[in-house]
């Protein structure tokens, strides 16, 4: 049956079976926002009966708002509906769709851990009964289909979709696998490449590309349950022949060794540690050997192993704390601003970036410089990149002149009195900024919302030279800005809470990952770097190499290394940021000199082509310089320290304890909401290994004691710098944890 036979062909009688009502448990949370407050009773799944061509076909439709994700009410009704349809005489086929823009957002994952997981029917139960059915069981994937409701399809005899529909298996995104079949199931369906390529990943895919690897027969144009019910009916008639799922292994010839091997250097690029993209391979890799039933032994062992793991629970932690983050509590729609049009100061790196961000997401932007040099200059840059996109096939041609022509550039100001908001992305000195600053609330509109893209400067004296400080605030991109998602909003002394919930829904719309955080020296992530860095700096100077600092923190899990990132952002900026600071240092305080000592040299990182390592012209591979040691082994004799060995360990814990005891100090300054939103900048924003849940959550899965006690050795010996965070000494002491 064709797309247009079953869009045009329509359905007889349709009349209500029958539903499922329950009281409201904690809502689900697959994804998305966290639902409206829910009425007392609501209906988790319904059932239709429809007359198709002759044939009664039973429509089971899961209605659980927002995502209708399969917790355990939502399985408990289905399996009552299913059953239903099962046992009626009168039913020949079954349908099963979802409501909304959800077929199912997969499984409750705060249920995980949890006495829900194991309440009857399991999915794994529900999935068998779909595939056992001697009647007909056609998936209509209406929306959004992603893990458990993905493996649910997979259940069925046939899946349709409509050309909206979005499917995918993320649990490796959750450190976990597919543990309903998904690993055994799909290689059946789509060949054992197509598998790897969806599990491994996690990414989602349209519904094109789930027809053209075959996971759904047809994409329906017309009326989608209307066609479900055509093929199912089809089916009932043996009209259309049935797709019933081998269960025999798929045997050594479905695909070659190197073809997981290759899959297992992707992966260990990619994910940097994790484990539970190699088990998904593992359980792929048994689908060869193994059959159905053996094979889902295997995986549900795994599943096992890896929902009780570190990584999982980090993983999930971050996923939980990403939500959190992203949200502003008592501002309505109404009044949140809506920001439709922006401007951008600076076509340098920064700005260029972020007029991109902009682009990307439909916005128009006018981006502004002082001469045309520079603003071509810029604009240059943005189309090479753009340029770059498309030749990886990112980007088609027609959607890179799209975003091209939404950037207009400008070399006056006054071409900025009709946008909404305006990103100052100047240099960073605070004269520059609040000359720019006097401009803008001079020609901008008196409701535009005025944000400065600084790292570190005070959001407050700059707010203080306009007549709008309540809608004045600090939107720190990260570079690249059109790569990199999280996105920290400095709330001034006077930002007012409309213009941050304004901020936050834009940040959603660009793809970003918004953060409030408070006015200080670096905010959240720069003031917790210094930190970080400062130790790297010290181990230098006590006698470990660059090579060993950074190799070590690799091996952790960090995307790089300290020393390596200081030379890809520039050593100059930091070097620029110490001198400000110089004036309020302690004198007694140990300072280390090596850093600046290299800037002084003019190594100022890849930009130079030297800095804590040396480049080769066009590399950016770091390669060990031993003028840098020799440097090093001076600035130690010049302080009087004497080198020793290094561990690995002492390495890992001075460089990242210094970030856990930085960050409790700024939690309990009110810098930041809560210690969670500290680890979404580090995961998102610093390169922190995900599986390990950030700083903060790092610190909780070592116990608080240990890494208190690991502190106060590192005060005794190392001085007042060292000296532990009130609120990490009380969490330590009375039990407590900075995830709660």
């Amino acid at each position: 049956m064709t797309t247009q036979q079953s869009a045009s062909l329509g359905l007889q009688a349709e009349t209500k079976r029958s539903s499922v009502n329950t009281a409201p448990e904690a809502p689900p949370y697959c994804g998305g926002d966290t639902p409206a407050r829910r009425p007392e009773f609501f209906t988790t799944v319904s059932s239709l009966l429809k007359d198709a061509d002759g044939v009664t076909v039973a429509v089971l439709r899961i209605d659980s708002p927002p995502v209708n994700s399969l917790g355990s009410q939502v399985r408990v009704a289905l399996g009552r509906e299913l059953d239903a349809a099962l046992s009626d005489d009168k039913v020949k086929a079954i349908v099963l769709t979802g409501t909304g823009r959800f077929f199912s957002g997969g499984a409750d994952v705060r249920e995980f851990n949890t006495s829900k997981t194991k309440v009857e029917p399991l999915l794994r139960t529900l999935i068998a009964r779909l595939e056992q059915s001697e009647k007909p069981v056609v998936a209509a994937l209406n929306g959004t289909t992603l893990g458990g409701g993905l493996e649910l399809a997979l259940g069925c005899h046939d899946r349709v979709a409509s050309p909206e529909a979005v499917l995918g298996l993320p649990e490796v995104k959750l450190g976990v696998l597919p543990g309903a079949g998904g690993t055994q199931r799909l290689p059946r369906i789509v060949g054992v490449a197509a598998a790897l390529d969806i599990i491994v990943s996690g990414d989602s895919m349209s519904a094109e590309k789930a027809l053209r690897y075959g996971l759904v027969s047809e994409i329906v144009q017309g009326d989608l349950v209307d066609g479900a019910c055509r093929a199912a009916a089809g089916m009932a008639k043996g009209v259309v022949q049935y797709r019933r799922l081998s269960h025999k292994p798929l045997g050594a010839d479905a695909a070659s060794g190197q073809l997981f091997d290759d899959a297992r250097k992707m992966a260990a690029r990619k994910y940097r540690g994790g484990i539970a993209p190699m088990h998904c391979i593992a359980c792929i890799e048994k689908a060869l050997s193994c059959d159905l039933d053996e094979g889902l032994a295997f995986e549900a062992e795994k599943f096992q192993e890896l929902v009780n793991g570190d990584q999982s629970k980090a993983l999930r932690h971050v996923f939980f704390a990403e939500r959190q983050a992203a949200k502003i509590e008592g501002v309505s729609r109404e009044e949140t601003p809506r920001i439709d049009k922006v401007g951008v100061v600076g076509a340098g790196t920064m700005g260029g970036g972020i007029a991109m961000s902009f682009a990307n997401a439909g916005v128009p932007v006018v981006l502004l410089d002082s001469t045309d040099e520079a603003l071509q200059r810029g604009l240059g840059i943005i189309r090479r990149n753009y340029e770059a996109t498309l030749k990886k096939g990112r980007l088609t041609q027609a959607q890179l002149e799209q975003r091209l022509a939404l950037i207009t550039p400008s070399l006056d100001y006054r071409d900025l009195s009709g946008v909404d908001m305006v990103v100052e992305a100047a240099f960073e000195d605070m004269g520059v900024k609040k000359s720019i600053f006097t401009t803008l609330d001079a020609v901008c509109g008196p409701q535009a919302i005025l944000a400065t893209n600084t790292s570190r400067l005070d959001i407050n004296e700059i707010a203080a030279v306009t007549k709008r400080p309540g809608r004045v605030l600090g939107t720190h991109f990260f570079s690249p800005a059109n790569v990199m998602r999280l996105l920290e909003v400095v709330k001034g002394d006077a930002t007012e809470a409309a213009v941050m919930a304004g901020i936050f829904q834009l940040a959603k719309r660009l793809g970003k990952i918004p953060v409030q955080v408070g006015v200080c020296d670096g905010f959240v992530g720069n003031r917790m770097i210094s930190h970080y860095t400062r130790e790297a700096y010290f181990l230098l100077e006590e006698g470990a190499t660059p090579a060993q600092v950074d190799g070590a923190l690799r091996r952790f899990g960090m995307a790089m290394g300290p020393l390596q990132m200081q030379d890809m952002a520039g050593l100059d900026i930091s070097w620029a940021a110490r001198k400000r600071q110089a004036a309020t240092r302690p004198a007694h305080l140990r300072y280390s000199r090596v850093a600046d000592r290299i800037c002084e040299s003019g190594r100022y990182g890849q930009k130079t082509g030297a800095g804590f390592y040396r480049y080769e012209p066009g590399s950016r591979e770091p390669i060990p310089d031993p003028e840098i040691e020799a440097l090093i082994r001076e600035c130690a004799e010049e302080a009087g320290i004497r080198q020793r060995p290094i561990s690995d360990e002492e390495i890992v814990q001075r460089a990242i304890y210094a970030l856990v005891n930085e960050g409790a100090r700024i939690v309990e300054d009110g810098m930041a909401q809560r210690a969670s939103d500290i680890d979404v900048v580090y995961v998102h924003g610093y390169g922190f290994p995900a599986f390990r849940g950030g700083p903060m959550f790092y610190a909780d899965t070592q116990g608080l004691d240990k890494v208190l006690a690991t502190i106060r050795g590192f005060h005794a010996e190392h001085g007042e710098l060292w000296e532990p965070a009130p609120l990490l000494v009380r969490l330590a002491e009375q039990g407590g944890r900075f995830s709660e």
